[in-house]
């Protein structure tokens, strides 16, 4: 049952006659892990929190910096040099006491990935590198669990749900990591901060619909969204069952990170799971 306070406070859901009281119940019980508080994890963290999520758990072991000030907006001047977990979650349950938001403020590795993601429900890829697609990937297929994913190119960005309902993965669209020269590049491009704003709101509308059973998930192809012509374009996944005889984790550092490890640890010395985007 949903208490008085609740009902006023999620009035504008209610309405929805998709929705109702039974979907807003859905959604209370339901636990997420956003993987990345940065430019994709900040919108999905507020409209998820704001949406009344049982639980959200926050995975980033980043600082805030003045350069994210500009597109994280969850984040303010005096926020400089703290945790982004510890920040963020201080700052959502000032939106919303009723939602339980647990920080996992470390890094997330092939040793650590399953005993997380194992006590959620639904996971949200917001992270900026390669070595975490596929870790997340790999132990979301393990796991059984969806994965809604999302990354950032300039003005462009694409989202994608794998590993839902028998869907594609990751790894049938991207088979292997991209080579040192594309992670160099992408490592190298900025954004505007409308862009990943309107990228993880539809990240976050992906785990609404895949909670409540309403719409048509983004699963078996990505959604490119150009944000200097309002375009967006589907490209088909074609799934390949090979990628999904994965039983245990790799060191994805090694395999997929190596290159672009040393371009970060020079200037910022970050996790995997933290966020550039």
């Amino acid at each position: 049952m949903l208490s008085a306070r609740e009902l006023r406070k999620y009035d504008r859901q209610l309405m929805l006659p998709e929705l109702g009281e039974a979907g807003q119940l859905k959604i209370k019980s339901t636990s997420v892990l956003v993987v990345g508080a940065g430019g994709l994890g900040v919108p999905v963290l507020q409209y998820l929190v704001a949406a009344g999520i049982g639980i959200i758990g926050i995975a980033d072991n980043d600082l805030v910096q003045d350069s994210n000030l500009h597109r994280q907006v969850l984040y303010a001047d005096n926020d400089i040099g703290k945790h982004k977990a510890i920040v963020a979650q201080l700052k959502l349950t000032q939106l919303n006491k009723d939602v339980k938001i647990q920080i996992h403020n470390t890094f997330l590795t092939d040793n650590r990935a399953l005993n997380i993601i194992k006590n959620y429900d639904i996971v949200v890829d917001c992270s900026d590198n390669f070595p975490t697609r596929y870790l997340l990937n790999d132990a979301c297929i393990i796991l059984n669990k969806p994965l809604v994913s999302g990354s950032l190119y300039k003005y462009e960005g694409q989202i994608s749900v794998y590993n839902y309902q028998g869907g594609p993965s990751y790894r049938c669209i991207y088979p292997e990591s991209p080579d040192f020269i594309k992670l160099k590049i992408t490592e190298n491009t900025g954004t505007q901060g409308f862009t990943p704003s309107i990228i993880g709101s539809i990240q976050a509308a992906e785990v609404f619909k895949i909670i409540t059973g309403i719409g048509q998930v983004i699963s078996g192809e990505i959604m490119f969204f150009n944000m200097l012509n309002m375009r967006a374009y589907y490209i088909n996944i074609t799934k390949n069952p090979d990628n999904f005889n994965i039983k245990t984790l790799q060191d994805y550092e090694h395999f997929y990170g190596t290159s672009s490890n040393k371009l970060k640890s020079e200037k910022h010395k970050r996790s995997w799971i933290k966020k550039n985007d």
